[in-house]
Order: C-alpha cells, then structure tokens, then sequence
C-alpha cells in the first residue's frame, strides 16, 4: 500500500481505482486544470488525487495564521486525552450532521472526531458548519497522517480571499445558501419545483437538505468527484450538482407517489441509491449542462437572502416560517384568487420574500379605479404583486421587483425599469409563469464588470430610473440589467408607468398594458418575457388587487 492509504478500506473502494502511481500531475493553465478535473483526470489514481488535493488545497490563499500540521501535533493528546475516539462528542456547530464513513476503515472512522474537535478548538469563531464532517472524512483518505488532513482542513477554513467561496460557516452563511438554492430551483428545475410544492408543506425545509445530499447521502465515488471539480471551480459547483440530483430525482420518480411527509426522506434515500440512476460521470455532465448565471450574480443573490435574514433577526438557528403559515386561511382573503391559487404564486417569488405574509395595498373593489389611486397606495412597497380578473373570469398578474415611485426617475416620459425577477402569469384557465428571457435564454446577455460606453441600445434601457446609486442598497439578482450588455432593450422593458397607463413587460408587444380607469386592457406576446397572452388579448377588468409583502418576523 502506498504512503496515503493509512486510513483506507480497500474493500470498500471502487475496484478500479489504483493504489499506487508515481505520477505527477504537471499543470499551471486553469483552464485546462478545470478541463481535466471535469474529465476526472486523477479520479482512477488514488495516489495522485492526493498530490492534487494536497496542492491544491496549499494555495488556497489563507489568513496569516492558520493552524498546521504541528499544531494538531501539539493539542491533540491535551484535547482527546485517553477518550475512545469512537465516541467523542461532536461539536455544536456540526449540528447533528452524519458523520459519513465513506470507505474508511476503523482507525479513521475515529481519526475523523479527534479532527473535529481539535478544529472546533482552534477555530471559535466557527457557529455552525454541517458540512464539516465529510469533508474531514473525505480529505482523510488521501491523507498520510491525521495532522496533515488536519491542516489541508484549516487551509480550506481559513481561505481570507472574498471572491472564493468555500464552506459555510455560520448559520447566517448556511441558511441564505439553503434560500440561494431554492431560488435556483425555482427558476432551473420548475418541473422538480413545482412536485416540491405539491407534496410538501414546507418547500423549503425539503431544500435546506441540500447539502447534506453532497456531504451526507452521496456515495464516496461521487462525492469524490464533486470535491475535485469544487477545489478547482468552487461553491457554484454544489449548486449546480444539488440541482443536478434533483432533476434526476423529478424525472425517475416522475409518476411514482410521494407521501408528503416523507418527501425529505425520499430524496435522501435516493441520494444514497443514486448508483442505480446515473453514473457520477453523467452526474456532473448533466450538472454543467445547467446554464446557470455567472459566479457574479449568484454572490449578488445569496447577499441579497442574507441581507433579508439580517433584517428579520435570523442569524442562528430557529424554526423557520413555512409558505402554509405565510399564506392561510386566516389571514388571507381575496376577492380573485383562493388560499391555494396564492400559496402557488407564493411558491414562485424569490425565497427573501416568501418569508412574509400578503397585505392587501389596493382593490379596485374598495379603492376604486382610478391609476392615481393604486399609485398612492402601491408607492413606498417593493416588491408588489398585481393580480387581475376580468369580466371573462380569467385570472392573470404580475410579479413587480420594483417600488412604482421609480416610475418617477423618467420625468414626464414612459420609461422602463424593474429588474429580472419580476414574471407574469396567469391562473385561469390555467396556470402558466413567464420569467425573465435572459433566465431560460443567457446567451442573449453577455456578462461583463462594465457596460459598453458605446451601447446606446443599453443606456436607452438602462436610464438612471433602473440603476440605483448604491449597488449594496437593492440587491436583486437576475437581476439588475446593469450587470448585462443585452443586445436587444426590448430583453429588459421589465415596469412602466405613467398618468396614462401601466405597461408589463415590453418589446413587440407587451405583457399587459391597463389603462387609467383601470377598466380596459390588452395582453399579447412580449420579448422581455417570451410569453403568450396571458387571457383574452382584449379584456374587461372586473376586479384588481395589489399585494404586498408584510415582515411578520423581526425579532
């Protein structure tokens, strides 16, 4: 056996994997290192996949002092003292999390404690890290000792570069990336979605498992080939292998029953099985053919839910408030859509606001209509929810990111603004969404740190009334047009309005336009969101409301 197999059960380990190999791995270019972890180049080789952790893991840029090898050396016998290192209690901050054996044997299924509790020693500032546990126990098979596994762990934790993301932790950290990923869910995996929200009461509480799905349930081969393409890429890989296992799961399960209060425990099952699925080859293949945003407006989206945290007092660990408490039937009452018609709507808006309850802000039934009247009584909330109903008794609206007083920033001309969350939809006849174009077409934006001084077509969009002065004070990813050169300005005629007329979404057409008595209007097919009339293509409004977004949660 070779120098890195002290802590390995070769009876557990996939057959094909070598032992030994002298080989070195010899690579500076990283795209071409990414290309080859993506390739699982030293996936089969035991030996070398544990050169390029250790290197890799070694130039992670870290704080100034950050524990070693010899410090574990120092404090482990003070710490562990004559305990049996099988039953050493786990720090809190691990918070239950399974402590996976993967393909250890018995030295380093008790090697894994004694590391975790040496770091909870050295690293006090962490509050709450579930992810811990298989990462120490993944890095301690291609370690030679327990001390070097212990520092490649530190090196991880203690990474002091802001644009690399590695491991949540605090809970602050841990739950907006629970949220960052029902987001993504929402808008790349709305089949998988939309069985969450029908089998389960709390959507939410289902996709917080995220990551133990990764570092938990998923079988060492696989969770060995995450963790290599994660040291070279970074946190935007578990997103997108989370979401990956999530839409095999819909589409193998498609059909079959799912008890609702079981679907966490499905999901975990499956995780566990996924062998039978899919291959960890075509695992990650179908995880990067998900054509998620840019690292970018992630990170702008996952500030923006922990941004929303830190405004309600959530910062440590509490029992969260599902969409069946947000919306129900004793605090909801509508005169166009019913308790579940809005828990579906409620389903669909960004998970920072889904923590709240609906306020009814305006009804043509009480407030009467008048276009002057919703606009005193819809300024000041952001975002807002318009639903409609016509005299026909179709039911259609529109998700609004934006506070309408921007509407102002254009003086006396109709001008465009919002940002790429806001969607139409319709309920009756039937239920249908329509985001963004950009979110299910990206190759229509290009990302870039700046826009083109020469673009006239983006500036005309992008007027001052879309561009807030503070990028840190409105955080809405998929998001701010700013961060895109869109070849097109009908891509981003999200809002409008004036003493005339609302207008939704723009470009050859537009989503909905109402007029000023707010008694007639018109839907027809939109570029900004691809979609089709959302009722008749001329309608006659019989009922209005504007919803807003009440904070039932600070502390």
């Amino acid at each position: 056996m070779d120098e890195y197999s002290r802590f390995v059960d070769w009876d557990k380990m996939d057959a094909t994997i070598q032992v030994q190999d002298s080989k070195e791995l010899i690579c500076t270019d990283f795209q071409e290192f990414k290309h080859l972890a993506r390739q699982g180049c030293w996936a089969k080789n035991h030996s070398l996949r544990a050169k390029v952790y250790l290197k890799l893991i070694g130039n992670i840029p870290c704080r100034t002092v950050t524990p070693d090898a010899n410090v574990y050396r120092d404090i482990v016998v003070k710490i562990i003292g004559k305990r049996n290192a099988g039953t050493l209690p786990l720090p809190e901050f691990v918070d239950n999390s399974l402590v996976p054996n993967y393909c250890l044997n018995a030295e380093g299924i008790g090697a894994v404690r004694k590391i975790i509790c040496c770091i909870a020693n050295q690293f006090p500032d962490i509050s709450f890290c579930p992810a811990l546990p298989s990462v120490v126990a993944l890095l301690l098979h291609y370690s030679r000792d327990e001390a070097e596994c212990f520092e490649m762990v530190c090196h991880i934790l203690a990474c002091n570069d802001p644009s690399k993301r590695l491991i949540d932790q605090t809970f602050l950290a841990f739950e907006s990336s629970c949220m960052t990923f029902g987001d993504l869910v929402n808008k790349y995996c709305q089949a998988a979605h939309k069985l969450m929200v029908a089998v389960s009461e709390d959507v939410l509480e289902v996709y917080s498992d995220w990551q133990r799905w990764l570092f938990g349930e998923l079988p060492f081969v696989y969770v060995a080939r995450v963790f290599d393409v994660f040291l070279v890429e970074g946190y935007k890989v578990l997103y997108r292998i989370a979401l990956a296992l999530l839409k095999v799961f819909h589409k193998v399960r498609a059909g079959q029953p799912i008890e609702s209060d079981n679907v966490q425990q499905d999901i975990r099952a499956f995780v566990r099985d996924i062998a039978k699925s899919v291959s960890p080859e075509k695992l990650l293949e179908k995880a990067f053919a998900i054509r998620l945003f840019s690292r970018k407006e992630i990170q702008l989206l996952h500030m923006a839910n922990e941004k929303a945290l830190q405004e309600k007092g959530i910062t440590v660990k509490q029992k969260r408030q599902n969409v069946h408490l947000a919306v129900h039937a004793e605090n909801f009452k509508s005169e166009i859509v019913s308790v579940k018609e809005m828990r579906d709507i409620w389903s669909w808006i960004p998970e920072r606001f889904a923590l709240c309850q609906p306020l009814l802000l305006f009804t043509t039934l009480e407030h009467g209509c008048s276009l002057n009247r919703f606009y005193s009584h819809s300024e000041g909330h952001e975002p807002t929810l318009l639903v409609i109903k016509t005299t026909a008794k179709e039911v259609c609206g529109a998700y609004l990111s934006t506070d309408w007083s921007e509407r102002r920033r254009g003086g006396n001309k109709l001008s465009f603004f919002g940002t790429g969350e806001c969607f139409v939809f319709r309920l009756q006849p039937e239920v249908e969404r329509y985001e963004w174009v950009i979110i299910k077409h990206p190759e229509l934006a290009m990302t870039t740190s700046e826009p083109r001084a020469k673009s006239t077509q983006v500036s005309t969009v992008l007027s001052s009334s879309s561009i807030p002065s503070d990028s840190s004070d409105r955080l809405s990813p998929f998001l701010a047009a700013r961060h895109f050169n869109l070849p097109s300005k009908t891509a981003s005629m999200f809002m409008a309005g004036s003493n005339e007329c609302i207008i939704i979404g723009g470009g050859d057409g537009q989503a909905l336009y109402l007029d000023a008595d707010l008694n007639h209007g018109r839907t027809s097919h939109c570029n900004t969101f691809n979609n089709q009339p959302l009722c008749s293509e001329n309608f006659q409004i019989s009922a209005m409301e504007v919803w807003g977004f009440k904070d039932t949660m600070n502390v």
